[in-house]
């Protein structure tokens, strides 16, 4: 028997924390370490936007941006059950946006509304999606209180992978394509087993995934090449003064090789709406199944590095200077 003397837990109701919902979970919410704290709960990485910010004819509690996909996140906050009209948004919010994830935040949910978003999941595309979020506050004796988000519902393919542009009727995946969602797939599993600070990202069928880096603009693309035998790691830059960014990154060129411990191939890539910087490994063939696991661990390992070189970097890059104002060389 323990000798520890063991605390009980005791829920805390909301409108005791938060008074409103805008003027006071809302904001709460929108503090960059709260945002992270949804973001672990729903899988994505999430960077802020604005508050009550228009979004075409539509206005969200909190808009945000997943960095690893650039895609919108919109945040619809209830400090009680959930309710129609509530509902009602969410159902303008997806019918009038191309690409975006819905994240409904509630004290409780319905049976009849998380029966609402799993349907709205079932039916809609891969690029929208419904996450329902229960939240609830608690704390031990005096201790500090700690929020807690739960998932009551969430995208099918949250936990199925499909196929990238596969439609009804298509053709059944190509042996290379099965192999790149396999591929991709004991990866996540790797990433998920470790607790690695990269986030896993649904697999598809395609030679490539994106992983967030920690800010909007800015990804991690891990890359499977069949044919070359080869596989690799860039971190990409395709949003912003991309110029201006790359030049400040390579300006550390020689700090950055010495910290990951190896050379980098740096391409500003002038013509295209991108640079990147890119680790490639051609000594890996991704077809030899057997060779996965080692192939699984060095793309974890680089993949952390990148994560832990790049990113306090990329942070703090400035963009506020004109493009066309370039840093010395």
């Amino acid at each position: 028997m323990t000798k520890q003397p063991l605390g009980r837990l005791e829920r805390v109701t909301l409108r005791d924390v938060w008074s409103s919902e805008a003027g006071d979970f809302t904001p709460w919410l929108a503090q960059e370490e709260n945002l992270a704290l949804l973001g672990e709960a729903v899988g994505l990485d999430l960077e802020l936007e604005g508050v009550e910010r228009g979004v075409g004819p539509f206005r969200a509690d909190i808009l945000c941006r997943e960095t690893a996909s650039d895609s919108l996140v919109l945040v619809e906050n209830q400090l009680e059950r959930t309710d129609h009209r509530h509902l009602g948004q969410l159902l303008t919010y997806g019918a009038g946006l191309d690409a975006v994830t819905i994240v409904w935040i509630a004290e409780r949910f319905t049976d009849e509304h998380r029966a609402s978003l799993d349907w709205l999941n079932e039916i809609s595309n891969e690029n929208i999606n419904f996450f329902g979020m229960e939240i609830e506050v608690w704390r031990i004796g005096d201790s500090p209180l700690a929020p807690k988000f739960n998932i009551v519902s969430k995208p099918n393919d949250w936990t199925r992978t499909l196929p990238v542009g596969r439609n009804d009727g298509e053709a059944e995946l190509t042996e290379t394509r099965q192999l790149q969602l396999s591929f991709w797939q004991e990866l996540r599993e790797l990433l998920i087993e470790r607790g690695s600070v990269i986030k896993p990202r649904q697999p598809r069928a395609q030679h490539w995934t994106n992983f967030a880096v920690g800010r909007s603009g800015f990804r991690l693309t891990a890359y499977i090449n069949t044919r070359e035998r080869r596989l690799g790691l860039q971190m990409v830059i395709h949003k912003g003064p991309i110029k201006r960014y790359y030049h400040l990154l390579h300006q550390e060129k020689a700090a950055i090789e010495e910290e990951l411990g190896c050379p980098l191939q740096w391409r500003e890539l002038a013509d295209k709406k991108q640079s990147d910087v890119t680790l490639d490994n051609p000594n890996m063939d991704p077809s030899m199944r057997s060779q996965w696991p080692q192939q699984h661990l060095w793309l974890l390992e680089q993949m952390e590095a990148f994560y832990r070189v790049f990113s306090p970097r990329i942070r703090v890059l400035d963009g506020n200077v004109a493009e066309n104002e370039e840093p010395d060389e």
